[in-house]
């Protein structure tokens, strides 16, 4: 598993994309998901009666053998990934793990949507959008996106607070095309936003896109609110606002709130088809990739 501490040492995210990709996929071995190889080519012998639609001449005349191409159709793929990069993901420090994974995560996604030729866009914001590239597939696009991941993994911590729901209402207006929204984000600061929240992710089922929202978290402190038996500041770090307190004075109540916010959330994603996948930082990209194979898998 990729130490998240290892991408700020090393940071060459291409580099660790590539390396965290492959080794998933070695993994895979008798997986159902086919096509999913490091090189897209895959094909098979040509059955007759079958349309030639797909033939592989190239192959036929070096050959002499009628073969298809697998999964030719899987090349049609749309996705934006929507990054947060709010304050609250540059928790917990050191290290800022959150943003760490999300960076990481996108960076894993677009390495695998641009190895099976899908078209891929990046979108980072907080308040607003920060950074949003154009909608493409080839290598040199794919190197733009792991160069602003690059650059943001670099940058200091955020200030800003987090505006998905206005974000994904932007981006619902831009999309003119079905396409799969992936949301990378700890959905911090929405609990008292939520029909704000389901308003715009209805918005873009609405229009017939595809959302995968993946929640990440830090699931020991934020879910579990698992602290040291002793006093502790607290610093939201959108509103710089201070709490002193013992956390065993308010973990029952906390975990309660958490509980019953993740169940609104989970209730109203299958209520409008999306998936929603709790993404730990600390179990790895695993959960992450599996869940965007099978999604894609749907999506065929």
């Amino acid at each position: 598993m990729l130490d998240l501490s290892d991408v700020r040492r090393y940071g060459n995210i291409e580099l660790l994309a590539r390396q965290l990709v492959e080794g998933f996929i070695t993994g895979l071995h008798q997986s159902p998901f086919h096509g999913f190889s490091v090189e897209f080519a895959e094909h098979r012998l040509y059955n007759t009666g079958e349309s030639t639609r797909h033939m592989d001449w190239k192959v036929f005349a070096k050959t002499d053998r009628l073969y298809t191409k697998r999964y030719e159709e899987e090349t049609n793929l749309r996705c934006h990934l929507l990054l947060d990069a709010s304050a609250s993901m540059y928790y917990p420090v050191p290290g800022y793990g959150k943003i760490t994974f999300g960076i990481m995560a996108a960076a894993a996604l677009a390495y695998l949507l641009q190895k099976q030729r899908d078209v891929v866009a990046l979108t980072t914001f907080s308040e607003d959008i920060d950074v949003q590239t154009p909608m493409k597939s080839t290598a040199t696009h794919i190197h733009e996106i792991f160069l602003r991941l690059q650059h943001l993994l670099a940058q200091p911590p955020a200030t800003h607070r987090t505006d998905v729901p206005g974000v994904l209402h932007r981006m619902a207006g831009q999309m003119h095309r079905r396409s799969l929204v992936v949301l990378l984000s700890d959905m911090f600061g929405q609990q008292d936003r939520l029909p704000e929240l389901f308003a715009a992710l209805h918005h873009l089922r609405h229009q017939r896109h595809e959302v995968l929202l993946f929640h990440i978290t830090d699931r020991r402190t934020e879910a579990d609110f698992s602290f040291e038996n002793r006093p502790y500041e607290f610093i939201d770090l959108e509103t710089s606002q201070r709490l002193r307190l013992h956390p065993a004075e308010v973990q029952q109540h906390y975990r309660q709130q958490m509980q019953a916010y993740e169940q609104e959330l989970r209730l109203r994603c299958s209520q409008y088809r999306i998936d929603f996948v709790e993404a730990d930082i600390a179990r790895g990209f695993d959960p992450v990739l599996s869940a965007w194979l099978a999604k894609r898998a749907r999506m065929r």
